[in-house]
């Protein structure tokens, strides 16, 4: 599956080399033909439609090419290195420019550091993508514990506190004393807590899935109340679609967070899996969907198998959903981040957060803005327009 080059320094970064047994893949594929189908769904708000997943199992037996992608993915520098017990995995790419501004990117569920991948060139790169040298910079692509090719933690305790300080770690170890750091989902969680340590070589934070529910809006939404009264047109749209999601689209998360060892059927089936990730919420189905009939738009069927084969091969469904388990704080309720914070708002986010709350949420926002374009996987979807707003945040911070 992967090599690293041993080592006896306990906090040696070592080289790691991607390499996936031919026989994993044959597995695979034979797994997927033999998947055990249900009857087709008689309301299409029940979950993944049946014709969805035969469309993806069908492409993904018979044409999707995981060595196309590894040969690509393999040729990044990869590496690990041991950081309170656990491997850590991370891409690091430094930019030909001098002056490049060191950034740190985390990813969520069900992301992972293919999830970054086409954001690599335009942040490295930027002259090669109309943008100017002086927003150049060094990347930190690391994949959570329990994802991927890190580590997967033999005890509890790793929650996004813990992973936070190990981030700090890691860029101490990479010898950055300057930079910044960005995330969405579980990585904004991890960002954001990133930022309220206040190590003193973080100089501000950009995030794509804000934190900014104020504590009176908490607590209506805890309830199930109708929004209260005296809501901005915005404010009022943000609550409605977070009332929305919390009664009809976090099933997954609750699963996760209460029994994630009871999914075996994940572990097992990779058709099971493929199902479970690709239903994260509802507009992002609808874009996974969409290129699976034949109508793609921001992610390709190769973009959403990637990621999928890449959680199967690295057996990582119940390693990585043991981070909802291990959570104690709330996703979207702001935390009380001091430090400069750059804001985007993708209009198919699980709730577009209004400027007034993420004023209120970060007292030095130096950047926001609404785009017309963009999900949850932002980086993903919109590589382009994700790669400007984070130089837009961090100009003004170099």
């Amino acid at each position: 599956m992967g090599t690293t080059v041993p080592t006896t320094g306990g906090d040696a970064i070592r080289p790691f080399t991607i390499d996936v047994p031919e026989e994993q893949l044959t597995d695979l594929r034979r797994r997927v033909a033999a998947t055990k189908w249900p009857d087709r769904e008689p309301d299409d708000s029940q979950g993944v439609q049946l014709e969805t997943i035969q469309a993806l199992a069908d492409y993904w037996a018979t044409e999707y090419d995981w060595r196309r992608f590894e040969e690509r993915f393999a040729a990044l520098p990869h590496f690990v290195t041991e950081i309170d017990g656990v491997d850590i995995h991370f891409i690091h790419v430094r930019s030909e420019h001098e002056d490049a501004l060191p950034l740190l990117v985390t990813h969520g569920w069900p992301g992972s550091t293919v999830e970054q991948l086409k954001i690599i060139d335009p942040l490295t790169r930027p002259t090669e993508h109309g943008a100017s040298a002086a927003d150049a910079f060094h990347l930190v692509i690391p994949s959570l514990p329990g994802y991927g090719f890190s580590g997967k933690p033999t005890e509890t305790g790793w929650d996004p506190v813990r992973v936070a300080r190990a981030w700090v770690e890691l860029m101490s170890r990479l010898g950055y004393r300057r930079y910044v750091a960005q995330g969405g989902d579980w990585g904004n969680a991890v960002t954001e807590r990133m930022a309220l340590l206040e190590p003193p070589g973080l100089l501000g934070i950009h995030t794509n899935m804000p934190a900014t529910v104020p504590a009176d809006i908490s607590k209506a939404l805890q309830l199930g109340d109708p929004p209260p009264a005296g809501l901005s047109a915005a404010e009022k749209t943000a609550y409605e679609t977070l009332a929305d999601f919390f009664r009809t689209g976090v099933g997954y998360a609750i699963e996760m967070a209460n029994r994630p060892q009871t999914l075996y059927g994940i572990v097992d089936s990779p058709v099971g899996l493929a199902a479970w990730m690709i239903d994260h919420d509802v507009r992002s189905y609808q874009l996974i969907a969409r290129a699976f009939a034949g109508r793609p738009g921001g992610l390709s069927r190769d973009d959403v198998l990637d990621n999928v084969t890449h959680y199967w091969l690295t057996n990582t469904a119940i390693s990585s959903a043991r981070l909802y388990w291990e959570n104690t704080g709330a996703f979207f309720d702001a935390r009380g981040v001091e430090i400069p914070v750059g804001v985007t708002v993708f209009p198919d986010e699980l709730y577009p957060a209004p400027r007034s709350w993420a004023e209120r949420a970060y007292p030095k926002l130096v950047h926001f803005n609404e785009v017309e374009e963009g999900g949850h996987f932002a980086a993903w979807e919109q590589p382009q327009t994700f790669s400007a707003e984070v130089r837009a945040t961090f100009r003004s911070l170099r």
